[in-house]
């Protein structure tokens, strides 16, 4: 028998992934959406599709208590456009919003269920040469503490019946959207390079590690609170640029400074130039297998 999952977020890039995999595995997925018609052309047939404004209580969060599984995706976009007072606010409230009320759903119901819900490794802030398991501090900066609100926000269901994962996202590498597709185009011309001095550890995933993995997590009853989603031995920024120059055929030792990408890009720079060596260690104690844990396997599949 197949569980029933609620997803938020279904249409975004990781979304797009997750759900054809639930339903392959003979799972009933229900998506919630502001947007049906366009969910319904982006997603495959046999997915339920509940209209519905995740940031505000409504009838949706009757048909989540009747769900086995919860996959908790929703957030407006970190990377697009510069962190104005107004876009971290959008950005913050689109988070925080969706997820109290997917808690407070989870309040009401009686069977058991698990919520895998989306944080970041921004959570770790900027930390240098430090490995970074589940159970180190959070660091300081926009993207650490509003992680540190979300989990908090996401752990406020847990209860007997209820398991909640909080699944800490590194940077999803995808053909489809994300940090690789904007940066294979200067790649591609020849203009690619590490970022700042290079030396900062870089924690990517393969999407399809990503949606695996939050299948993996739905069924391992042992799996709950903070989960590294990224690869175990996370290379350096210059290693990544080198690696990606070779997967598109190109150089890339053209080098963008910290300055320049802060006087571009303000303060989501830091997100770019932030070191953080981060370590699956749940997962690893749990049996999970990366299929993509060499970046040039990745990138090769990717491109």
């Amino acid at each position: 028998m197949g569980m029933r999952v609620f997803v938020t977020g279904g249409t975004g890039l990781v979304g797009r992934v997750v759900i054809p995999m639930l339903l392959d595995r003979g799972d009933e997925v229900l998506c919630l959406t502001r947007d049906p018609a366009r969910a319904r052309n982006v997603l495959p047939a046999g997915t339920e599709i509940l209209g519905g404004d995740p940031t505000m209580p409504g009838d949706w969060q009757d048909r989540l208590g009747t769900c086995e599984g919860v996959v908790n995706l929703a957030g407006a976009p970190v990377a697009d456009g510069l962190w104005t007072g107004q876009r971290k606010q959008r950005i913050r409230r689109s988070r925080l919003s969706t997820t109290g009320n997917v808690a407070a759903a989870l309040a009401a119901c009686e069977q058991p269920i698990v919520l895998a819900s989306a944080s970041a490794v921004g959570y770790y802030g900027n930390r240098g040469e430090t490995a970074l398991g589940e159970r180190s501090e959070p660091g300081i900066g926009f993207l650490a503490r509003l992680a540190l609100e979300w989990e908090h926000t996401a752990l406020k269901a847990e209860r007997e019946n209820v398991r909640v994962a909080l699944i800490r996202v590194g940077v999803v590498l995808s053909a489809e959207g994300g940090a690789l597709a904007r940066m294979l185009p200067a790649y591609r011309l020849g203009f690619g390079g590490p970022l700042g001095t290079g030396k900062q550890y870089f924690p990517w995933i393969h999407i399809r590690d990503l949606a695996r993995l939050l299948l993996f997590v739905l069924d391992q009853t042992e799996v709950r609170g903070p989960v590294n989603a990224a690869v175990p031995d996370p290379p350096r920024q210059k290693e990544f640029a080198r690696a990606l120059g070779r997967a598109v055929g190109k150089p890339a030792y053209l080098p963008v400074p910290g300055f320049a990408l802060k006087l571009v890009m303000g303060e989501l720079s830091d997100v770019l130039l932030a070191s953080q060596r981060v370590v699956p260690n749940v997962l690893r104690a749990a049996g999970f297998k990366f299929e993509f844990g060499e970046i040039e396997k990745a990138l090769d599949d990717l491109i």
